[in-house]
């Protein structure tokens, strides 16, 4: 097919961005589905309908023709804005990709990850790995392989690295982490000389009913416009975002555990705000939705952390929380409750890991990935291997694996190189917070009233409206500058220390 002008193959680019949308659309609604309503034994029919649609993407994606007509814009750039540059090398690199994978791998791995999903849940409840590995063991191949189709220039795992940050490898992880590791493994330590903080009321009977009306009302204080944001109960919280205008968030309720689901809710709610911001003119384009796993986690976890878990928000929304468990929460204080939902202890959940030792959960994690993918790490060898580096950075001994490595669902969806954006977007987050005070000034009195007007506007500005029109890199650098992870130690510091009396110089 040819085009006579540039403009002309932008809409034809345009068009088979569309239905690329609606494809993406229709399968992530059946993997939210599962993961949310649909009955325990149906995944064969799921599987059957993904592997159909999975062929559809592929044959439209990997067409000869959107080549040639990718290659012509790249030829004929000189006439596109910025904006259809960015969206032609995005969308050049998705077809590029996909092209290099034969389509009966890339309808295979579709159909395994639905089934893995399903045993890996099953396998979790039970404590049984062996049940699951089988699963695992074709997901690491088929990432090992695949990372040779997405950059053939690059070691496996960096290629794996930036399909969820562009940019970052493992030599520029090695080195933050060894940055973070050195200073909160002292800070740690410290706080366990110090005089611990009582949490044992998190763990009081708080029935589902009540944290679900509690959730709610967090998703109100955040101003989430649940026209368009939905909420729903899974066993792994988690954000699907099928557009900036259908957003779904999951958490879910453990009746001794109220921090989890609270929490979980505004680090999910963090990533829909993102979505939700991003600005229309980008929506069914290569340029929709968030930028990078960094970028999004670093929006999740500043409402989680940043924002959520500061002294005067937990003051101001602690009033509403207790009216939900008022007998519960009787002789609870909105001190106690500050100082509870951010108390420091080494433990097994990453998901209920404190602000501070979070790190380390996803440094276990990142080195296991990093020698699972390069073949030195075998699958049967990883739960002892988990519980050794547990037992190296957080201190703790792993009693099972439904808290050891199964814990987590990202293995089961393929998403290795993921894990790591998760401490980059908190130092990211940390980051932002810096920019923003010089912006807005000191943001105690807004959030004393839980009013997030003036800090959702800032992100909406800096990062949000912008969605993936800058690499992650670039969009960083123009909102705060160039990535500088001193801002996050010195946060993460500066906050510990004066929760637990501590001395700067100690």
């Amino acid at each position: 097919m040819s085009y006579t002008t540039p403009a002309e193959a932008m809409q034809a680019l345009r068009a088979v961005e569309a239905k690329q949308w609606a494809l993406s659309h229709a399968m992530n609604m059946i993997v939210y589905d599962a993961a949310t309503a649909a009955p325990k034994n149906t995944a064969e029919g799921r599987g059957h309908t993904l592997g159909i649609l999975s062929e559809y993407m592929y044959g439209l994606i990997a067409d000869p023709e959107n080549q040639a007509l990718l290659s012509y814009l790249r030829e004929n750039e000189s006439a596109l804005s910025f904006e259809e540059k960015r969206e032609v090398e995005l969308m050049k690199k998705t077809c590029d990709q996909l092209s290099r994978i034969p389509q009966e791998e890339y309808t295979e791995y579709e159909m395994l990850l639905n089934d893995a999903q399903t045993v890996w849940e099953k396998a979790k409840n039970e404590n049984d790995f062996p049940a699951f590995a089988p699963y695992l063991e074709k997901i690491v191949a088929f990432n090992r392989k695949f990372a040779g189709y997405y950059n053939p220039d690059l070691l496996p795992y960096d290629a794996l690295l930036n399909e969820y940050e562009e940019g970052v490898t493992m030599e520029i992880l090695d080195a933050f982490f060894e940055k973070l590791r050195a200073a909160i493994v002292p800070l740690v330590e410290k706080i366990r000389r110090a005089k611990p903080i009582d949490d044992g009321f998190l763990h009081r009977h708080f029935p589902a009913d009540a944290q679900k009306k509690c959730a709610e009302y967090l998703m109100e204080v955040l101003k989430i416009d649940r026209g368009y944001c939905g909420l729903a109960e899974s066993e792994h919280p988690f954000t699907d975002n099928f557009n900036n205008k259908d957003v779904r968030i999951t958490t879910h309720f453990y009746e001794n555990n109220l921090a989890s689901a609270l929490y979980s809710v505004i680090h999910e709610g963090g990533h829909a705000i993102y979505e939700l911001a991003c600005d229309d003119k980008y929506t069914r384009t290569a340029l929709a939705g968030g930028v990078s796993m960094g970028i999004h986690e670093s929006q999740s976890r500043f409402f989680e952390n940043i924002i959520g878990r500061s002294k005067p928000f937990v003051f101001a929304v602690y009033p509403q929380i207790r009216a939900f468990f008022p007998e519960t929460l009787a002789d609870v204080s909105a001190e106690d409750f500050y100082r509870a939902v951010n108390k420091a202890e080494p433990s097994l959940i990453r998901t209920e890991a404190d602000e501070l030792t979070y790190c380390l959960h996803i440094m276990v994690r990142y080195e296991l990935e990093k020698r699972l993918i390069a073949g030195t790490l075998s699958v049967s060898e990883l739960p002892a291997e988990w519980n050794r580096l547990y037992k190296e950075y957080l201190g703790v001994d792993v009693p099972d694996d439904t808290r050891g490595c199964l814990q987590d669902t990202h293995w089961s969806g393929g998403s290795f190189g993921y894990f790591p954006s998760y401490a980059l977007g908190s130092a990211y987050g940390a980051q932002m917070l810096w920019a923003m005070k010089k912006d807005l000034g000191d943001l105690t009195e807004r959030l004393a009233r839980a009013d997030l007007t003036d800090v959702k506007a800032w992100l909406a500005e800096h990062i949000h409206r912008h969605a993936s029109l800058y690499q992650p890199s670039v969009l960083l650098e123009n909102a705060c500058g160039a990535f500088d992870p001193d801002h996050y130690v010195r946060y993460l510091t500066e906050k510990f220390t004066a929760l637990y009396g501590l001395s700067l110089q100690d």
